[in-house]
């Protein structure tokens, strides 16, 4: 539900650190084609040439909108999304992100009339836009939008990683649909934080590349694909709910432990971290970590009623061994990366990837896989 485009049909950058292959597009046929994602959420569908490429997909039958709200690409319905930075004057702490989602691809361009005269750029993504949270927030639920905090607890960007201590301090807590945990945190770890219960939670990748679309994803039990549907199972009505929250071990995501810019190292888990311990250094960068320790106000985490459970997910390019050229002989010969990594059994799967990979994918399906966490804007690594 978080996937990024780099750019326009016709070469006009949207999203600058992306893939510039991440069209609108390419994204919907690696969704349909390679990942088997029924239901996707694309990020940064208010720049208007993004809007024009869906015009002219529509416009030419390979696309059609749904009657619950979505746009239908063979097996996948994709939601029109944008993602919006605000820093609020006077508040104090840094700026945040937040996702929107919206209906149809009409209410996504008066989404972008509205941002326009408030953003210096209404071209790229996750452009400053000059209002409050919660006046950006009355405005989009106005329209019928869903608003999410995006990757909460991340260090650049997140509502509570960096700009506040509740989402209370932002936001109308009633006009939050949900909050995306971000890749270094799971539901164990939001599960101390009381001012979470209350909300899903959704597992996004944040892809800037095809190769990572679903390396998060988020098992819904739903009817037909649409916004509707998803808003449903947000809030967990009509039998609608999220099922699973298939993420990253926390320790592979890039924010995990804390970290020191002036000597680059991570520091160690439980380590003091008033001052870098390898060159004495108090410029560091917390990690979500020793972040949820500061807010939580819980030992032992909770699980909610109705939160569902979080399965730890190893995408395939983090297997050592597994590259380019071998992934795609999978998508070939195996199936998508979903059926690979949960449901294709061992022997189909050494059959093309040799014992040792295929044995690493079910240690890493009964959480038998090691790892050592990331920090800094680099990856964890699977194994000790």
């Amino acid at each position: 539900m978080h996937v990024h485009i780099g750019s326009s049909g016709d070469g006009k950058p949207v999203k600058i650190s992306a893939s510039r292959q991440l069209t609108f597009q390419a994204i919907a046929e690696e969704a349909s084609s390679r990942k088997g994602i029924a239901l996707l959420g694309v990020i940064d569908c208010h720049a208007p040439a993004v809007q024009a490429d869906i015009d002219r997909l529509l416009d030419a039958g390979e696309m059609t909108e749904v009657s619950g709200g979505g746009i239908r690409y063979r097996e996948t319905v994709i939601l029109p999304g944008v993602e919006m930075e605000v820093r609020e004057a006077g508040f104090g702490g840094g700026p945040y992100h937040l996702l929107a989602y919206l209906p149809s691809l009409d209410a996504m361009k008066e989404w972008t009339a509205w941002m326009s005269p408030r953003m210096k750029n209404v071209s790229l993504s996750s452009q400053r836009i000059r209002a409050t949270g919660r006046e950006l927030q009355k405005e989009l639920l106005d329209r019928g939008g869903l608003l999410v905090p995006a990757h909460v607890f991340t260090p650049h960007r997140g509502l509570l990683g960096c700009s506040a201590d509740r989402l209370s301090d932002r936001l109308d807590p009633d006009g939050i649909a949900a909050v995306e945990l971000g890749l270094s945190a799971d539901s164990a770890m939001a599960g101390r934080l009381s001012q979470l219960d209350r909300y899903a939670v959704l597992t996004n990748s944040d892809a800037h590349s095809t190769g990572v679309i679903g390396r998060e994803c988020n098992e819904l039990l739903i009817g037909d694909p649409s916004f509707a549907e998803f808003a449903a199972a947000l809030r967990g009505r009509d039998g609608r709910r999220i099922a699973a929250n298939l993420g990253l071990h926390p320790k592979l995501g890039k924010y995990h432990a804390s970290f020191c810019p002036s000597c680059r190292s991570p520091l160690a888990e439980g380590a003091p971290d008033a001052v870098c311990p390898s060159c004495g250094s108090p410029r560091l960068v917390t990690g979500v970590d020793v972040r949820i320790g500061r807010l939580a106000d819980r030992v032992t985490p909770e699980w909610p009623a109705g939160r569902p459970p979080y399965r730890h997910q190893v995408p395939l390019g983090f297997f050592p061994g597994v590259g380019p050229k071998l992934r795609e002989r999978l998508f070939r010969e195996v199936g998508t990366e979903m059926d690979i990594l949960h449901r294709i059994g061992r022997d189909e799967i050494a059959a093309v990837a040799g014992e040792r990979i295929a044995d690493a994918i079910l240690d890493a399906r009964e959480g038998r896989l090691g790892f050592t966490a990331g920090a800094g804007g680099t990856y964890g690594r699977v194994g000790d």
